[in-house]
């Protein structure tokens, strides 16, 4: 088995193979030293730095450097090679919870200690400007106490991602646990839509099943825009309520963690010893994310500063069902008159759609700009009051095939449509396969 028997940097053993995803793959391991047993993420660079997602895990890495609490599991260096980046984490010998909820639905009480421990791990978090936004029964372990330990903070906002208005915008998240104001697009409180995953997870862990379901997407999705579900028969009046209050649709009403604490329901056997409780031992060495990257002598790195492209950044679940006019999700919660976005699809590769987008731009005298992997197109403004200005975002469906995003930012909005509709997409001709939404899709060689 690949790494097993291996020695990390003369610290770390490897071990069995105790999960892989589709950028990772997570060993046991023993720190030679202590003989402590110790979890070892191992993630592919070149996979993440082509699939977009180097910020992202750099995000993971700064994150886990800032929750140190009993229930979250904890992170204790970042080591990396010309290749790989790897976690040492704790492991948490007791698995996923849902493995155990797999099994059927939990005892009351049982139920109750996981969903005070999370509550007071998510707590603990937003105090210190983290919002999960994937909080799941999968990303709950549980250590060899039965403790439940939140993991995998890789979608993972902080308060410096915030947008101007104060609220985040990425929409991420696993559909059946994710908040509606979320699958809205229109901007979320992180900490809300955590206490709304939070109250899925508690319907779960009780019931044994999920309270918004349908083998039709979009039929689910307007059960959670209308929090639309049924409490078993089995679930006392008191814990009702508090469901009621966490599954509300209005994120301005739904209870916040302090009201959530004070709940009776709640506070049966809760050990406030665990509240916000910071581990006390000694410091982690402050983690830096941006020497995990450094390419150690890559022959790669000087074509890469060549030029600096947007990268691809990954399709999450949202944005793929979007691609289906059938599922457009935005039909839910936005007239039709209101859209201001084109999107087609590209089986070129993302340095020739750049390319002919940026010739474009040249063509029609507009200013390109690259903000942080978004291209934006502005006219000059030569007195105009206000000037228009189009963003333009590339996602990576496979390393051959992508997705463009195209809306207006600012602006007259007759004026963008008119030189979308005129000068835009005919220009487009050559890299685009389909324009989303059509019903023809016109298919280049």
């Amino acid at each position: 088995m690949e790494h097993k028997g291996n020695v990390l940097m003369n610290k770390y053993e490897f071990g069995r193979l105790l999960g892989k995803g589709n950028f990772a793959k997570v060993y046991y391991g023993r720190d030679l030293k202590s003989g402590q047993s110790v979890a070892i993420k191992v993630i592919d660079k070149e996979k993440i730095l082509k699939a977009g997602l180097m910020d992202q895990t750099k995000r993971e890495i700064s994150v886990m450097g800032l929750v140190k609490h009993p229930n979250v599991v904890h992170f204790y260096e970042v080591m990396a090679n010309k290749a790989k980046i790897f976690f040492i984490m704790e492991h948490a010998k007791g698995g996923e919870l849902f493995q155990k909820v797999a099994k059927g639905r939990l005892k009351e009480v049982i139920a109750r200690k996981y969903f005070q421990q999370l509550i007071c791990a998510v707590d603990f978090c937003h105090k210190r400007g983290v919002y999960h936004r994937d909080l799941k029964p999968e990303n709950l372990l549980l250590d060899e106490n039965g403790n439940l330990k939140v993991s995998d903070f890789g979608l993972s906002a902080l308060t410096e991602s915030k947008h101007h208005d104060g609220l985040l915008h990425t929409t991420c998240g696993t559909p059946a646990y994710v908040a509606p104001e979320v699958i809205s697009r229109r901007g979320y409180d992180g900490v809300k839509a955590d206490v709304w995953s939070c109250g899925v997870i508690l319907f779960v862990l009780l019931a044994g099943y999920l309270p918004f379901h349908d083998s039709n997407l979009m039929q689910m999705y307007r059960k959670i825009s209308k929090a639309e579900y049924k409490c078993p028969n089995w679930f006392p009046s008191e814990l009702r309520r508090l469901l009621c209050r966490i599954l509300d649709p209005n994120p301005h009403t739904r209870i916040s963690i302090a009201k959530i604490m004070e709940n009776p329901w709640f506070k049966k056997g809760f050990n406030t010893e665990s509240l916000n409780t910071e581990v006390e031992s000694k410091e982690i060495t402050p983690l830096n994310a941006e020497a995990s990257f450094s390419p150690h002598g890559n022959s790669n790195a000087a074509a890469d500063a060549k030029i600096e492209l947007p990268k691809p950044t990954n399709l999450n679940a949202f944005d793929i069902i979007s691609l289906s006019t059938g599922f457009d999700l935005s039909g839910l919660f936005v007239e039709n008159d209101q859209k201001e976005e084109a999107q087609f699809t590209s089986a070129n590769p993302a340095s020739a759609v750049i390319s002919k987008l940026e010739e474009i731009a040249s063509k029609l005298k507009l200013k390109v700009m690259n903000m942080d992997g978004l291209l934006i197109f502005e006219e000059s403004s030569d007195g105009v009051m206000e000037v228009l200005s189009i963003e333009i975002e590339l996602f990576e469906i496979t390393p051959s095939f992508h997705l463009v995003k195209i809306k207006r930012s600012k602006g007259d909005a007759l004026k963008y449509r008119k030189v979308l509709k005129l000068d835009i997409a005919p220009a487009l001709k050559e890299v685009v396969w389909a324009w989303v939404g059509e019903q023809q899709h016109q298919e280049q060689q």
